[in-house]
């Protein structure tokens, strides 16, 4: 039955870094009013299935994602506050089940009186298609971040960093962190119209060598063992991009890592 799953101790731990995260991505202004969602794929949590599918609604999706057959997601809702999912995540969001096929979906954590009123987050088939290569890869990454990063969209608004090359060597060169956490950088994905297959399809083409992609003039897309781990990459970058902009604010250009010294933290974190 849903109502084991949701007091589930393991699910609800999940659902409460949710919600510690929605209030940091407020607190740091990368959520304005319904920006970012989250997802976080709990099918090996689940220890009581729910069988009866046929008292809940059916959600059609435009793509089947095989390997999520018959899987659990914790989700965000469209149109929800990161503020108000820290209040309170279950209002704010929702467990859905996959079906047998993978092509389509049951809200299951609502109450009869409002299970049609609820909808998930627009960006479902980017996080599908995300979760669907993780579990196809028998990657450990089982949540998937999207938020809107301050410094790391303003970049995007650069011609010159509309290169993901320049983009990356930018963020590698300005903070030796970025280096050791994130060093097979950002994907840069030209913009498309967010809510789309199109937009969903771009994401997970770059996302399979990548921790993080960034939607060029939006956001940012990561995955991660955990949500926090997700967050922390994303951190990490936006915190390269802010140190850029202090130093052209003070009135200098930053002069940034040398090929040499990043070559020396490949060396010496990331031998293979």
């Amino acid at each position: 039955m849903k109502e084991a799953i949701l007091a589930n101790k393991r699910i609800q731990k999940k659902i409460l870094e949710v919600a510690e995260l929605a209030q940091y991505l407020w607190q740091r202004g990368w959520a304005e009013r319904n920006a970012g969602n989250i997802s976080v794929n709990l099918t090996e949590l689940v220890d009581s299935d729910v069988k009866d599918m046929n008292r809940y609604p059916v959600f059609e999706l435009a793509n089947a994602y095989p390997h999520l057959a018959e899987g659990y997601f914790f989700v965000t809702g469209t149109g929800k506050r990161m503020r108000d999912l820290a209040r309170n995540a279950m209002k704010n969001a929702c467990i859905i089940k996959m079906n047998s096929t993978g092509n389509q979906y049951h809200i299951i954590s609502k109450n009869k009186r409002n299970l049609y009123d609820f909808r998930t987050t627009s960006e479902l088939p980017t996080h599908l298609a995300i979760h669907n290569a993780l579990v196809m890869t028998n990657s450990p990454n089982r949540a998937v971040v999207h938020t809107h990063p301050n410094e790391l969209v303003a970049l995007t608004q650069i011609k010159e960093f509309q290169d993901e090359k320049k983009l990356n060597k930018l963020l590698w060169g300005m903070h030796p962190e970025s280096m050791v956490f994130v060093p097979n950088g950002m994907a840069l994905v030209p913009y498309i119209l967010p809510g789309t297959t199109k937009i969903a399809n771009a994401t997970l083409e770059r996302i399979v060598d990548h921790d993080i992609v960034m939607w060029e003039k939006h956001g940012t897309f990561a995955v991660g063992e955990t949500v926090f781990d997700a967050f922390d990459m994303i951190d990490i970058m936006s915190k390269s991009a802010r140190i850029y902009f202090m130093v052209r604010q003070a009135g200098f250009e930053p002069e940034g890592l040398t090929d040499a010294q990043l070559d020396e933290l490949k060396e010496a974190f990331h031998k293979k």
